[in-house]
């Protein structure tokens, strides 16, 4: 039977998809995860929550423990992993409200250790693949049930990863566009590339909230900004889970 993983983003951390959830406290070689994992069912699929931020949001991007939260699911059998996130746009047509379906990633994150094999044998070849790092499978599931849905959805793009918490200089902006980055966040990687080492089958949707910095006609995103918009669009995101789930 599948079980899939849903990783909550910011204001995503409570998904209440099961009647028979649990609460599980799990401890991994890398340590404790980010929350206590959810467990229960849902039309007749095994579910698994995590909050990536704590279930307080109390554990900035920087901080996640990472390697806990995707061993902790490895742990659990998990079988794909539907990951949600927020982003700010570095283009144009990807407007605020707008959900996106990410294809690649550029990981310019810099305090996060992004493997789980950082010992090896003598002679020991340890590389991971990661041309095409995200599930089609997965992609086409989320886009399809965004589509049912209604909703605006961006069926590709380049995500940039930066360590955070702090907002990009409108520099760094221009900068991450002129590299062909489309959208930036705080989480994709290395969670991406920790899923691919265990060859656990990832996606990930985001919402957009913002236009990053590099706009001069309007003014730079706000905390409050960002939080008005994830809550408006929360219910959104739930549906859009749910649908996918059914798709897998």
């Amino acid at each position: 039977m599948n079980k899939i993983a849903i990783i909550g983003g910011t204001g995503l951390e409570n998904f209440n998809l099961s009647k028979d959830a649990e609460k599980i406290t799990i401890e991994t070689p890398f340590g404790m995860p980010s929350s206590e994992l959810q467990t229960g069912s849902y039309n007749g699929m095994g579910i698994v929550h995590l909050a990536r931020h704590g279930k307080d949001h109390s554990i900035p991007s920087s901080r996640v423990n990472y390697r806990a939260n995707l061993y902790a699911l490895k742990q659990l059998e998990c079988t794909h992993i539907l990951s949600t996130s927020a982003c700010g746009s570095l283009r144009e047509e990807i407007c605020p409200g707008e959900f996106i379906v990410f294809d690649q990633f550029i990981d310019f994150s810099k305090l996060r250790v992004s493997t789980f094999y950082e010992d090896n044998q003598p002679g020991e070849y340890r590389y991971t693949p990661m041309a095409s790092p995200f599930s089609d499978d997965l992609r086409d599931d989320l886009i399809e049930a965004a589509v049912t849905l209604g909703l605006t959805i961006h069926t590709k793009g380049t995500v940039i990863t930066i360590d955070g918490p702090r907002f990009s200089t409108r520099a760094e902006s221009n900068l991450y566009k002129a590299w062909g980055a489309d959208i930036v966040n705080m989480t994709t990687a290395p969670e991406v590339i920790l899923a691919n080492e265990l060859q656990i089958p990832i996606a990930v949707v985001a919402l957009c909230t913002d236009y990053d910095s590099w706009r001069t006609d309007i003014n730079p995103p706000t905390t409050t900004d960002i939080r008005d918009i994830i809550e408006s669009n929360s219910d959104k995101f739930l549906e859009l889970i749910k649908i996918a789930l059914s798709k897998i």
